[in-house]
């Protein structure tokens, strides 16, 4: 399936990529649980639950805007993983504002 994601840090700071995935939903959601892990990223809601969009911007916020300048198989990898775990084609985290978008 063909994704595109669009990750933001402000206005001058956006990063689009297009990729090709046969990552499924679960395969996605477990390796997001292993990003959110490995960068020690924290609930962003007072109950503890942890929803999917929280995990992709938690994450995006975590690597920092430098990880996806690079463009490198680990930011192929996380654009694979939010359009497969959120089964969207198009993806738009906006780490500043704390929002995601489909």
């Amino acid at each position: 399936m063909h994704h595109e994601m669009t990750v933001s840090f402000g206005p001058d700071r956006e990063f689009r990529l297009a990729v090709e995935s046969t990552m499924g939903a679960d395969d996605a959601r477990r390796w997001l649980d292993e990003q959110f892990l490995d960068f020690d990223c924290e609930p962003l809601r007072a109950s503890g639950k942890v929803l999917v969009a929280d995990k992709l911007l938690a994450i995006a916020d975590a690597a920092g805007p430098d990880a996806f300048a690079a463009g490198d198989a680990w930011t192929r990898r996380f654009a694979e993983a939010a359009g497969a775990a959120t089964a969207r084609a198009t993806v738009h985290i906006d780490v500043a504002g704390r929002t995601l978008n489909y």
